[in-house]
C-alpha cells in the first residue's frame, strides 16, 4: 500500500512538473510572433518555370523516342549478325548517354527552380516580418496564408 502511494505521488508530481515546464516554454513565445503558411504544391503547379521545364522534358522524351525508333529500324535493316550486335551496342551506349544527360539537365534545372522558389518564400517571409513559415500541408489551423503573394512573385521570375 505504501509503495502504491509513493508511486502515485511520484506520478502526480511528475505530471505537475511537466505541465509547469510546458507553461514556461509556451510563455517564452513573444506575443508578436508571426507564422505564415504556403501551399508549396500550388506555387509549383502555377510556376511558369516548372511548366516550361515540363514542356522541355516532354520534347526531349519525344526526341529520345524518335531516336530509339530510328535505331530499331537501322538495326532491323542489318542482316549480318555481327554488325547487328555492334549496332545494338552502339545505339545502347548512345541511348544511355543521352538519357543520362537529359536526367542530369532536368535535375539541375529542377534544383535551380526549387532554390528560386525557396528564395521567394524567404523574401516574402522577411518582408512580412514572419518568424516562421510552414508548408500548408502540415498546418491544421492558423498562420497567415502567403501563397498568393509567393505565386505572384514566382510567376514574375524568368
Amino acid at each position: 500500500m505504501k509503495n502504491n502511494f509513493k508511486l502515485i505521488s511520484v506520478a502526480v508530481l511528475s505530471m505537475v512538473i511537466g505541465f509547469t515546464a510546458s507553461n514556461f516554454a509556451v510563455s517564452d513565445v513573444p506575443s508578436n510572433y508571426k507564422v505564415a503558411v504556403v501551399d508549396v504544391q500550388k506555387v509549383v503547379k502555377n510556376s511558369k518555370q516548372v511548366s516550361a521545364l515540363k514542356a522541355e522534358q516532354t520534347k526531349k522524351v519525344a526526341d529520345l523516342t524518335k531516336y530509339v525508333q530510328t535505331a530499331k529500324a537501322n538495326i532491323a535493316k542489318e542482316k549480318d549478325s555481327t554488325k547487328k550486335k555492334a549496332l545494338e551496342d552502339k545505339y545502347n551506349k548512345e541511348l544511355a548517354a543521352k538519357k543520362s544527360a537529359i536526367e542530369k539537365d532536368y535535375a539541375t534545372k529542377l534544383l535551380a527552380i526549387d532554390k528560386s522558389i525557396s528564395n521567394v518564400i524567404k523574401e516574402k517571409a522577411k518582408a512580412g516580418n514572419y518568424n516562421l513559415v510552414l508548408s500548408k500541408g502540415v498546418v491544421l489551423a492558423g498562420g497567415d496564408d502567403i501563397t498568393s503573394s509567393v505565386s505572384t512573385a514566382v510567376a514574375a521570375l524568368k
